[in-house]
């Protein structure tokens, strides 16, 4: 059985920094893209990031402050958040494929 499994999640100031991780189990991602969602309290759920083999994707709003990363021999994708804002406070999903994990919240203090 596929399971993604998020980590990472917490309380931060504004201007402060968390590292999420998205631990893959059940079968290898190799070769396929991975990436961050996340879906605030009334808003749709929306792109943050993206890795595959060879390159990285980024939202204009986390340019810059997030850096997403992974590590196919842990079949893991990570994000690194710095600069955090209130307005990256929200519910962030790891997905592959057609799977998605059951997702850590992320909440900014102002």
């Amino acid at each position: 059985q596929v399971q993604l499994v998020e980590s990472g999640g917490g309380l931060v100031q504004a201007g402060g920094s968390l590292r999420l991780s998205c631990a893959a189990s059940g079968r290898t991602f190799v070769g396929y893209g991975m990436g961050w969602f996340r879906q605030a309290q009334g808003k749709e759920r929306e792109f943050v990031a993206a890795v595959t083999w060879s390159d990285t994707y980024y939202a204009d709003s986390v340019k810059g402050r997030f850096t997403i990363s992974r590590d196919n021999a842990k079949n893991t994708v990570y994000l690194q958040m710095n600069s955090l804002k209130p307005d990256d406070t929200a519910l962030y999903f790891c997905h592959t494929e057609w799977y998605w994990g059951q997702g850590t919240q992320v909440t900014v203090s102002s």
